[in-house]
């Protein structure tokens, strides 16, 4: 075993308090070197922002330093930062082989791969384009969402507790439910008299039939007991939906909410492209149309932060209702 290792009376391993520390001191160093570099070496093309980029990587570099002097128990925002310190030593390479390879050295052709700065001008530009674009596309995906998300619960249930209900609806799920959502775009534009209305029902379809058959799943996956001694006690069908059946299943319909907030933000991002006249999708398509590369990549990224952020949430919320069967759902 290590020298530095410590072990508990329990018998755990314990590491020292000051590897946290190291860990995020060397990812400040990686983050000012990666300021340095992006300052001193003079850029092969004519870029903006290449002063605020090295200033902020620099700040942000000293806020790491800073966080490897305070004690983890002093603040949580320091003890997370200290352990996401080796995932921001290999952010700050990345990003610096990213620089290299664009603006200081040319390795990649322009315009299809732009340099960092170029992303920071277009958040900083054309933040108010990007901004309503946001917007317009949280708008539909909570619209489609939700609609999706309450139908395949409902259906889910009625599924697994009822057996006719079952026999008539379980052949057209196996048949319809397996089609991918983009498939019935044309339709959708079709029948449905706006772009929004036919987005949001294609959100909702991506939506709907992951919920529904991992509902079903954990409906008819309850154990009997729990229904036997329920029914002891003198409880009715109501009440064995409500409290027994949706409760025990409810880690399988998390599962099936995270499967089709997946699904849905793909769907999502298609339909705008080809129907709404807002939104990230239709931002992606203006952006390519006039060969904005740069702006591609940064609604690129802010579609990754919102749905990352939409999962955390939808995180908290599952260990906020799931609470009492903490240490049994380990997803």
């Amino acid at each position: 075993m290590s020298d530095i290792a410590l072990v508990r009376a329990d018998g755990a391993v314990r590491r020292p308090a000051f590897l946290p520390a190291l860990a995020s001191v060397a990812a400040a160093a990686a983050w000012i070197g990666l300021s340095a570099l992006v300052a001193l070496p003079p850029d092969l093309g004519d870029f903006g922002f290449t002063r605020e980029l090295a200033i902020g990587f620099a700040g942000f570099g000293a806020l790491l330093l800073a966080a490897g002097f305070l004690h983890p128990g002093e603040a949580g925002l320091v003890r997370r930062i200290q352990g996401w310190s080796p995932w921001l030593v290999v952010l700050a390479g990345l990003l610096g082989l990213w620089e290299l390879a664009t603006a200081k050295r040319a390795w990649l052709p322009m315009p299809f791969f732009p340099p960092p700065q170029a992303i920071l001008e277009v958040f900083v530009e054309d933040y108010a384009r990007l901004a309503d674009s946001v917007w317009h596309s949280l708008r539909l995906l909570a619209g489609g969402y939700a609609l999706g998300a309450l139908a395949g619960f409902t259906l889910g249930v009625a599924i697994g507790w009822s057996r006719n209900v079952g026999y008539w609806v379980h052949p057209v799920l196996r048949f319809v439910g397996p089609l991918p959502a983009t498939a019935w775009l044309p339709l959708a534009f079709f029948v449905f008299p706006s772009s929004g209305a036919a987005s949001t029902f294609l959100v909702a379809l991506a939506t709907g039939f992951p919920v529904t058959v991992l509902t079903w799943s954990g409906i008819a996956g309850v154990n009997k007991a729990y229904y036997d001694v329920a029914r002891t006690l003198g409880a009715r069908e109501g009440f064995l939906i409500l409290k027994v059946a949706i409760p025990a299943a409810l880690p399988h319909v998390f599962v099936g909410l995270f499967m089709g907030l997946g699904s849905s933000f793909a769907v999502l991002v298609v339909a705008e492209m080809l129907g709404v006249k807002a939104g990230l999708g239709w931002y992606l398509q203006w952006a390519q149309g006039w060969a904005a590369y740069a702006n591609m990549y940064a609604a690129l990224a802010v579609m990754a932060l919102a749905c990352s952020g939409l999962i955390t949430l939808l995180f908290r919320v599952r260990d906020r209702l799931l609470s009492w069967q903490k240490g049994l759902v380990q997803w």
